[in-house]
């Protein structure tokens, strides 16, 4: 994949940039990266303009793709107590999956469009929607990454609308991160003078 005159690397912050500014920037409050508000890891945490949240997860091979399905978030938790003092739980009784992560209305697999050409990893959740990204460059030489639904999110009816004030708290949590990068920035810079 040729990217104006040099390769396109995919990483997850071109992809996370593509996403906030194609997908999410115009029609959602708030869009945090790389965050835990949920109880689990989000790539790109997104707060709907009806307080529900979307979960991202961005993919950069198939390898790593198909081992998402094996993180903590897509398991229950189990109180062990009763059967013994086991952290990881019990070996001879299986975890139980979940469909969606906790608190989350949808759930979304971000990947370059060559992590999808092999077809659909079976390990995948149903409910999760697909995202495929390319490169591209538009009718006035501009380069640009297009993003493609290959299949929509099917919503999580259970989980609930979050709150006015846990709103606020996710605002705030972005506001935070926006003021690290720019202090990133800036000792960059002064490293560089």
């Amino acid at each position: 994949m040729v990217y104006g005159d040099a390769p396109l690397k995919w990483t997850e912050k071109n992809i996370g940039a593509a996403l906030v500014r194609q997908t999410f920037e115009r029609k959602h409050l708030v869009i945090v990266p790389r965050c835990q508000w949920t109880g689990s890891e989000c790539d790109l945490l997104v707060v709907t303009p009806d307080l529900r949240i979307i979960d991202v997860e961005i993919k950069i091979s198939r390898g790593d793709l198909k081992a998402d399905p094996a993180k903590d978030k897509w398991f229950h938790n189990w109180n062990w107590k009763i059967d013994g003092p086991w952290a990881g739980g019990h070996k001879d009784r299986p975890r139980r999956t979940r469909e969606w992560p906790r608190r989350v209305w949808k759930h979304y697999y971000a990947a370059p469009a060559a992590v999808w050409r092999a077809g659909v990893p079976a390990e995948l959740p149903p409910a999760s929607g697909l995202l495929s990204l390319e490169p591209w460059t538009d009718d006035y030489g501009d380069n640009r990454v297009l993003v493609h639904c290959l299949r929509r999110a099917r919503p999580n009816t259970k989980a609930d609308r979050i709150s006015a004030e846990d709103a606020i708290d996710i605002a705030r949590l972005a506001s935070l991160r926006m003021w690290d990068a720019l202090a990133a920035v800036d000792a960059r810079q002064q490293v560089s003078v």
